[in-house]
C-alpha cells in the first residue's frame, strides 16, 4: 500500500499533465526512431510503453522507423561492407535486399508485438502500401568534398508526393500506423529512403502538431564533440548557422534538413531528443523543459516558459 507521500506524488503528476493532455488531445505526433532504438524486444517495449500512454490520453501517434543500425550489421555479416556519403546511406541491389528483410520484416514486426503486448492498436505499413509516398531513384548528385564528381547512391529514392488519406483513415479508426520508410517508383521498384525525411514528409502532410525525432544524440550540439553542449532551443536561422559553422554532421545532416522540411511545411514545432534518457518522450511532451531540442521557425514566437527551461 502507497504512504500519504507517495500518493501525494501520484496526484501531483497527473495534475501537472492534465493541461498537456487537454492541450494534444486529437492532435497528430509524429515520432520517428532510429532503429537502434529496437535492437532489443526489452527495448522496444521501453519505448512503445511511452508511446502507449501517449496513445490512451488520446494523442493521435503516427510512428516512422528507421534501421540504419541492423542493416548495417546484417549486411556485414553477409560480407557487404556498406557505404554512407554525407550520412546517407549508399544503397546497391543487395543492400536493397537487406534493408527490406530488417525495415519491413524484423523491426516492424518487432513493434507491432510490442504494441500488441501494450493493448495498442497498431498497423504496420510502408511507403508502398497504397501509394502513400511516391519517389523517384536518385540520380547521382554532386557532393562537395567527395572523391568523386558525383555519387550515384544507388536505389535510393527522393520524395515526389505523400498520399496520407490511408494514414488519416486509419487514425480516425483508432489505429495507430507503424510506418517503415521503403518505397517504390511508378513501375513498382523499390526505393530506400531516409527514416527522418520520410517522418518530415508525413508530418508536413498530416498537419502534425508535432515532429518528435528520437535517436541516440542527446539533441543537437553547439559543439558536436562536446556531449553536454546541448542546444534547448532554436530556430531556423539557427540551425543553418550551426550547419554551415560545422557543428554538424553525417547522420545529423539528413536530420536538419528533415527539421527545415518539416517547419517550412507548417509543422510548429520539432523535437530532437534521446531514447538513452529514461522516459525521455514523456518528459519530452509533458513537462515545458523537456530533454533535448526544440526547434521552431521563429523563437520570438516561444513562450516564456518555453525560453526558460528548467523553470517549469
Amino acid at each position: 500500500m502507497q504512504n500519504q507521500s507517495d500518493r501525494d506524488i501520484v496526484v501531483g503528476a497527473l495534475k501537472h499533465a492534465a493541461p498537456y493532455v487537454r492541450m494534444y488531445k486529437n492532435k497528430v505526433f509524429v515520432l520517428k526512431a532510429g532503429g537502434e532504438i529496437f535492437a532489443t524486444a526489452e527495448g522496444t517495449r521501453a519505448f512503445v510503453e511511452q508511446i502507449a500512454i501517449l496513445h490512451q490520453v488520446g494523442m493521435r501517434i503516427v510512428l516512422v522507423h528507421g534501421g540504419g543500425r541492423q542493416s548495417t550489421e546484417l549486411s556485414e555479416a553477409l560480407g557487404m561492407p556498406t557505404q554512407f556519403v554525407q550520412g546517407r546511406r549508399v544503397t546497391d541491389e543487395h543492400a536493397l535486399e537487406v534493408a527490406a528483410m530488417v525495415l519491413n520484416g524484423q523491426i516492424n514486426t518487432r513493434i507491432l508485438a510490442a504494441c500488441r503486448d501494450l493493448d495498442v492498436p497498431a498497423v504496420g505499413i510502408s511507403g508502398v502500401d497504397a501509394g502513400m509516398i511516391r519517389a523517384h531513384k536518385r540520380p547521382p548528385v554532386k557532393v562537395d568534398d567527395h572523391e568523386t564528381d558525383h555519387v550515384d547512391y544507388g536505389y535510393v529514392g527522393d520524395i515526389e508526393s505523400v498520399d496520407v488519406d490511408v494514414l488519416r483513415m486509419q487514425l480516425d479508426s483508432g489505429l495507430m500506423p507503424v510506418i517503415s520508410p521503403l518505397s517504390a517508383d511508378h513501375a513498382g521498384t523499390l526505393l530506400n529512403i531516409n527514416a527522418d525525411t520520410v517522418a518530415a514528409a508525413l508530418a508536413s502532410a498530416l498537419g502534425a502538431e508535432k515532429l518528435i525525432l528520437v535517436t541516440g544524440a542527446p539533441g543537437i550540439l553547439e559543439d558536436r564533440n562536446d556531449k553536454t553542449s546541448i542546444v534547448s532551443y532554436l530556430d531556423l536561422a539557427g540551425l543553418r548557422d550551426l550547419r554551415e559553422g560545422g557543428s554538424m554532421a553525417d547522420g545529423m545532416l539528413p536530420k536538419a534538413a528533415a527539421i527545415e522540411t518539416a517547419i517550412k511545411g507548417g509543422v510548429a514545432r520539432v523535437h530532437m531528443i534521446s531514447y538513452k534518457i529514461p522516459d525521455s518522450l514523456l518528459l519530452e511532451v509533458f513537462t515545458n523543459e523537456g530533454t533535448g531540442t526544440l526547434v521552431v521557425a521563429n523563437t520570438n514566437t516561444l513562450s516564456p516558459e518555453e525560453q526558460a527551461p528548467g523553470q517549469d
